[in-house]
């Protein structure tokens, strides 16, 4: 039996993109998006290496603190508040994408060769793409087969 605070609250969370179900919202996947889209430009334009390179971790309420996000600070309590199981599979894909994307800047810099530099941004948008969806279907509250579902159909 849901009360009328709970349901308050859930449409309170969905009105602000975040999930009722799991306190997670999709918002913050857009910081690792703009790191792959950065990345996915890198092969054609060399120069953009230096935007990826300008790229710095955030961890999710780093980002919403950062954020022009209208309801960050529910955002934020969502995620605090989260199912702990859901939010340490979320904080291990999130710091899975950290870990490669800041390597793969260390790396860059190390490179100075463009067709070094485009190896590794092809590299880097191969291992993080996936774990973005996942990060996605852990948001929007899928289930472990779901997660087997994705890594099978790649």
């Amino acid at each position: 039996m849901t009360s009328p605070q709970d349901e308050a609250r859930a449409a309170r969370l969905r009105a602000a993109n975040i999930n009722p179900r799991t306190g997670l919202a999709t918002d913050y996947l857009n910081h690792f998006n703009e790191a792959i889209m950065l990345l996915e430009m890198i092969p054609d334009m060399p120069e953009c290496a230096e935007d990826f390179l300008g790229w710095q971790p955030l961890s999710y309420c780093e980002h919403f603190t950062a954020s022009n996000f209208k309801a960050r600070d529910l955002a934020i309590e969502a995620y605090d508040s989260a199912d702990q199981t859901i939010r340490a599979e979320f904080d291990n894909l999130t710091s899975a994408m950290t870990s490669i994307l800041t390597a793969v800047g260390d790396a860059m810099r190390q490179a100075k060769q463009d067709k070094t530099r485009a190896t590794l941004a092809e590299q880097a948008t191969g291992w993080v793409k996936p774990l973005v969806m996942l990060a996605g279907g852990v948001i929007n509250g899928s289930t472990e087969a779901d997660v087997e579902t994705i890594m099978m159909g790649h």
